[in-house]
This record gives C-alpha cells, structure tokens and sequence, in this order.
C-alpha cells in the first residue's frame, strides 16, 4: 500500500503534509502535489495534516488513475520538503468538482 494525492490538491497545495513526512516523498506541480508511490512508507502521517482531505491509501476504490499521476509526475516534478505558506485563495477551490479538468498543470512547480 502507499499513498496517493487527489484532485481536490489541485489550486489547494497547502503543503502541510510535507513538513510531517519522514521519507520527504512528496513532489511539486505547478498547482498540486503529488506522492512518489516507490518512496511512501505507508506511515499515514500525511493524512490528517491535509485540510482538503486529497490524501488518501491507494486501496481505497477507484483511484488507479491517481496512483499512475502521482507515479508519473513523481518522475517529472522538483521534490518538495519544507512547507509553505498556503495560496490565498485555497480555500474557494476546497471540494470543486472536476479540478483536473479545469485546471491541472503538468508543468513543475519550485521544490525544496
């Protein structure tokens, strides 16, 4: 089992989760994070730190799409360990419907 991160990151990137993570498997897109599924201990601390409830364990039901994007851009993406301070319009993103199709970004975001 590992962790993955879902849409509802996306415009939200808080980045709480980072600052808690002992392996720093956490990568940076331009407007999401992602986790690295080889590099995830399963610890689980990440989960509660997430104010938009995105993290989630892969065996919850259908999220093999996730887990292929977060392998996927875990390769591509600038790796992310220390928190930063949240976009300021966060919050009105929390819980929209189809993020990924209105504003996911392949690009890079900074890193650590």
């Amino acid at each position: 089992m590992t962790y993955i991160v879902n849409d509802n990151c996306i415009k939200c990137v808080t980045t709480d989760c980072v600052e808690v993570c002992p392996v720093d498997c956490f990568y940076e897109g331009e407007n999401m994070l992602v986790i690295h599924p080889d590099e995830c201990i399963d610890c689980g601390v990440c989960v509660p730190e997430c104010p938009v409830e995105a993290i989630q364990p892969d065996t919850d039901p259908g999220l093999e799409k996730w887990l292929e994007l977060n392998a996927e851009f875990a390769g591509k993406w600038p790796n992310i360990t220390m928190r930063r301070d949240r976009p300021k319009d966060w919050q009105q993103y929390d819980g929209e419907q189809n993020k990924y199709e209105k504003y996911f970004s392949p690009k890079p975001g900074e890193g650590s």
